[in-house]
């Protein structure tokens, strides 16, 4: 199983670096949202810098929704998603799969260009670490969940919204404990509180972890039937 599992993840990395666009797309989505918010803001830094955490969080969270459409759609259509789930894999497993080449063509690159943004919006420099790293825990549980809204939507004309208003909730958590790792350090809190919003927002990523694949392979069975 491991190494049909490691198979659709390298096939889904080649059919992304192939066809292209997606996480480009969603990198250029994250700096565009990014900087009209920071010209809308104005000229204050320190306002910036202080609601930095929250603008790259939310940048990253609607970026990610960019790609979730095509998440089981091109297979569905090609029918791949027909031989894959006739296979010796389960759809869990498989759903997992794609999650994780998900969160390797997106949420990486979307992780790799948050410090970049964030000099942009004058973060302070001791704030990178706790951002980086709850980005780091954060991002995978983005694309597990929304792993489920792209199942249940797999086959609707223009499903992609429909999915982005399905997941979009089930990403308030991942928002709400991410930001608060970061401002926690802007506030000079001490490392104990920040270390409490990280384990609490790795708790909800290792829930993601169980709750996704499940969810949406049942979102599939409905799909194939």
């Amino acid at each position: 199983m491991g190494r049909a599992i490691a198979a659709l993840i390298a096939r889904d990395l080649r059919l992304a670096v192939r066809a292209g666009g997606g996480g480009g797309m969603a990198v250029f989505f994250f700096l565009i949202t990014v900087s009209v918010v920071a010209v809308g803001v104005g000229p204050n830094l320190s306002l910036l810098a202080q609601i930095a955490p929250g603008i790259l969080w939310v940048a990253l969270l609607l970026s990610s929704l960019l790609t979730l459409e095509r998440l089981f759609q091109a297979d569905l259509e090609d029918g791949t998603l027909d031989l894959l789930a006739m296979g010796p894999l389960p759809l869990e497993a498989i759903a997992a799969a794609k999650a994780f080449s998900h969160w390797l063509t997106t949420g990486l690159p979307l992780l790799v260009a948050a410090p970049l943004l964030g000099l942009l919006l004058n973060l302070p420099v001791n704030v990178f670490p706790p951002l980086i790293l709850s980005m780091a825990i954060g991002t995978p549980a983005l694309s597990f969940l929304g792993a489920i809204g792209a199942a249940l939507t797999v086959g609707v004309r223009r499903g992609g919204l429909l999915a982005s208003l399905l997941v979009v909730p089930f990403y308030v958590p991942v928002l709400i404990f991410g930001v608060g790792a970061a401002d926690e350090a802007i506030s000079g809190a001490p490392p104990g509180v920040m270390l409490q919003a990280l384990s609490l927002l790795g708790a909800v990523t290792l829930a993601s972890l169980v709750i996704g694949p499940v969810a949406a392979a049942a979102g599939l069975r409905a799909a194939l039937k």
